[in-house]
């Protein structure tokens, strides 16, 4: 029996919990873009699949809308994979458990992948509805949106006719976005090089933090697991004499960290000491992010004496500078746009494997010259003490058009239905608005889309009714559009 048979519309929650129940984390998108290809083929719609599986589908115009220029409604088909500590679910291979809630649709200790397959929910519904009026559409499904905006980096756009795009992967009713930062994923790379050792062994963990969007959220000084881990250890380094022997935290480098873990081990001497120290730094992180992050804790656990490998004193003592000393969080704000982050960091995935230390960032801006020179401290820091350092999933920033009529319209549809102004905006986010606008010369762009909240955290929900108000305007807009 289906979970969200009750819900409206029905067609956007039908095509939604169906999407749910296939995996598709980034890097997992072949079993959902078959399902859209199978959809397309089921309503004898064109479509087309490339060698990454991004689809388009498209649909002609309805009567009367011949003339009209042709829409493109665009979503990403992946979705960001995080869960709570010990949740058993393997993202590779099942779908999500749904929970309704009031007005909320969740997930059971996951993320919703509502960022972004209700863009895709939305663009099938209109797909499979001959009753609507509407310009020919053509919808486009990307993948790896949440790695890199990679499926529109590598999308063939030479078949679109479109010139007017409407992205739905905003998260809050009544803000038109228009503009977004750029970005890009640096790896920071260090040797490492272990050596038996033998001592009182503990696992510590950061946790309790509430993460979030590295983007969307950046704002919001939530504490970074890893970087709290980082300055934890540098402090037990230099008073407990600790050595390190494994070490991992954060599973997106788009996702704030909830969690950090660490293995170290002390002579018996100094194990109390250790503990002593634990439950001071613990104090000292809940008074610090007693607003952002109320729920912070240092968690740890004795393993009792054991014989184990640890990274030798140099390797670690040059992990822990790299941690310690490396940017992250905001770095600056827009001195145009109030409120606005103009550039920031996030190191979202650190781990210790047997013969390096990874350490990756989200780095954005939507200042292209200041996304550079961040890139160029993260390089110079670990090029210093004999590491590596690659950029990946480059993409640019989407500047603010001028003259839309596609935002005019949006605007003025909005003003119609609800009686008020929408916001026009930009954010920090990366949005695939900026790669289009690059390959589509003239094309004229606005992101939209339903409330959610807490995004890239399993505390991730979507609003139902705001769902039902935003398909309705977009069928407004559709039918605006002639």
């Amino acid at each position: 029996m289906s979970k969200l048979e009750n819900l409206e519309p029905k067609q956007v929650f039908h095509y939604f919990e169906d999407l749910c129940a296939i995996p598709h984390g980034s890097g997992n998108t072949k079993g959902v873009s078959d399902y859209c290809m199978a959809f397309a083929k089921e309503h004898g719609l064109k479509a087309w699949q490339d060698e990454v599986f991004n689809v388009v589908i498209v649909k002609e115009a309805s009567k009367g809308y011949e003339d009209a220029p042709t829409v493109i409604i665009q979503g990403h088909l992946d979705m960001v994979c995080e869960k709570e500590t010990g949740h058993p679910i393997d993202f590779a291979k099942e779908g999500l458990e749904l929970i309704v809630k009031e007005d909320f649709l969740s997930a059971d200790g996951t993320t919703l992948g509502g960022d972004d397959g209700i863009a895709v929910a939305m663009a099938l519904a209109v797909l499979a509805d001959d009753s609507l009026s509407h310009p020919r559409l053509e919808c486009v499904f990307t993948v790896d949106e949440e790695t890199g905006l990679l499926g529109a980096k590598d999308l063939d756009t030479s078949g679109l006719k479109g010139k007017r795009l409407i992205n739905i992967d905003s998260e809050e009713e009544g803000i038109f976005t228009v503009s977004c930062a750029g970005g890009m994923r640096s790896e920071c790379i260090l040797p490492v090089k272990y050596e038996e050792n033998s001592g009182v062994c503990y696992e510590i963990a950061v946790e309790g933090l509430l993460g979030g969007h590295s983007g969307a959220e950046i704002h919001k000084e939530h504490g970074n697991s890893n970087i709290l881990m980082g300055r934890l250890l540098c402090s037990l380094w230099e008073e407990a004499e600790l050595r390190l022997g494994a070490l991992k935290g954060g599973l997106m480098d788009n996702a704030i960290p909830r969690r950090t873990e660490a293995q170290v081990y002390v002579k018996e001497e100094d194990a109390s000491r250790l503990e002593e120290l634990l439950r001071k730094w613990n104090e000292i992180y809940k008074n610090e992010y007693a607003s952002s992050d109320p729920g912070v804790v240092i968690s740890f656990t004795s393993k009792g004496v054991r014989t184990g490998k640890v990274l030798t004193h140099k390797s670690a003592s040059l992990l822990l500078y790299l941690l310690h000393m490396v940017p992250n969080g905001v770095q600056k704000n827009s001195m145009e746009i109030p409120g606005l982050v103009q550039t920031s960091l996030n190191l979202g995935i650190l781990e210790l494997m047997d013969e390096t230390a990874r350490v990756s960032f989200s780095v954005r801006s939507s200042v292209e010259s200041e996304k550079r020179a961040l890139g160029s401290r993260l390089r110079h820091c670990v090029e210093f003490l004999g590491g590596d350092y690659e950029e990946r999933g480059d993409y640019p920033g989407w500047e603010y058009k001028k003259d839309s009529v596609l935002r005019d319209t949006m605007v003025s549809v909005y003003q119609r239905l609800y009686g008020k102004e929408p916001k026009v905006e930009a954010i920090h986010a990366g949005l695939e608005c900026g790669i289009f606008s690059g390959k589509i010369e003239g094309l004229d762009c606005v992101s939209i889309g339903p409330n959610m909240y807490d995004i890239h955290s399993p505390k991730e929900r979507l609003s139902i009714s705001s769902v039902k108000r935003v398909y309705e305007f977009l069928l407004e807009v559709l039918k605006e559009l002639r």
